[in-house]
């Protein structure tokens, strides 16, 4: 009797799933920092404070976001403004839970990285609900030059989104899950 090969392991089942309670996790944390932080600028500032936290780089301030990022739509009208930012978080929405069954997608990295994307967009969202504008509150400046103001949902989408172009993407199995 010849001895045969035996077979090949199969991967385990977590590679081949998404990590549903992961992206909760991070998702739910990205939402509550969100939240909380925004929580507090209410608390402690009036639209147009301005408090320095590292001189020539670094302001807290307090400003409402009706548009979407950047200021973007903020000249429509608000019929057609909430439209399309609801267009466009739906979209969003289901771009992150469609990548999120992909098998590219699968590595903790990638999925932490989407669910920042969705937990960000969430705290986003809530703003928008609540408030009808979404509070951003960090200005980064050097000299007279501000990038438009932001929050922590917005940094979660852009880090996460980094994340995922910088992220070398394999079409097999992830090793590094």
């Amino acid at each position: 009797m010849t001895d045969s090969p035996a077979p090949l392991p199969t991967p385990p089942t977590h590679y081949n799933t998404p990590r549903y309670g992961l992206v909760a996790l991070v998702a739910l944390t990205t939402v509550l920092l969100d939240q909380l932080s925004k929580g507090w600028i209410l608390s402690t500032f009036t639209p147009g404070d301005i408090k320095p936290v590292i001189s020539g780089l670094f302001n807290l301030t307090l400003t409402f976001n009706p548009g979407a990022a950047f200021g973007l739509w903020t000249g429509l009208s608000d019929g057609w403004r909430q439209l399309l930012l609801s267009l466009t978080v739906l979209i969003a929405l289901a771009v992150v839970l469609f990548f999120l069954r992909q098998p590219t997608h699968r590595g903790r990295l990638s999925q932490i990285a989407l669910a920042a994307i969705l937990g960000g967009a969430i705290g986003n969202i809530v703003d928008r609900l609540r408030l009808g504008a979404v509070v951003d509150f960090i200005d980064i400046y050097l000299g007279s030059s501000h990038w438009p103001a932001f929050n922590i949902a917005d940094s979660a989408i852009c880090v996460g989104v980094a994340i995922l172009i910088l992220l070398p993407q394999s079409k097999t199995t992830p090793k590094n899950a």
